[in-house]
């Protein structure tokens, strides 16, 4: 596969698994999308929807420095931004939870788009934010939803 159609299908996987994630939390009642109980932690749906933002956020800064020739790949410590995420995330209404996601996501794929050229560690940030982030999530919140809709 070229590096167009590689792309391509890379983006065709992130709204595949995006547009799912969303029927999903959005086929929830208003009522339970903050009932706790999507993680053992206490998350609920709202939070799951925060964090993948929140990593859709991420995303887009690190591409943005991939663009503009100031990225410097170092290790992340994923449970201390995860934490973070949770703590600045946890008590904002959904609405705004989902807006920011959507935001998010729409400047992370901007962000990738606006590259100059192809660039593997860019695509790796989109598929770790994006499709491969989604599925890590998405059965558990198959899971959740059938339980809540009972």
């Amino acid at each position: 596969m070229d590096g167009a159609a590689s792309k391509r299908a890379l983006f065709e996987d992130e709204d595949r698994a995006w547009s799912e994630l969303h029927l999903l939390v959005d086929s929830l009642p208003v009522d339970k999308v903050d009932q706790p109980g999507y993680f053992q932690e206490g998350w609920s749906a709202k939070d799951l929807i925060a964090h993948i933002g929140s990593w859709l956020a991420e995303a887009g800064v690190v591409l943005e420095r991939i663009r503009s020739g100031t990225y410097d790949r170092q290790e992340i410590d994923v449970d201390a931004m995860n934490q973070a995420f949770y703590d600045a995330m946890h008590d904002v209404p959904f609405s705004v939870v989902r807006a920011q996601g959507v935001a998010s996501r729409n400047r992370m794929l901007r962000a990738w788009r606006s590259l100059p050229e192809d660039s593997p560690e860019a695509d790796r940030w989109i598929r770790k934010a994006g499709p491969d982030h989604y599925s890590e999530h998405l059965p558990r919140l198959r899971e959740w939803v059938n339980k809540l809709a009972r």
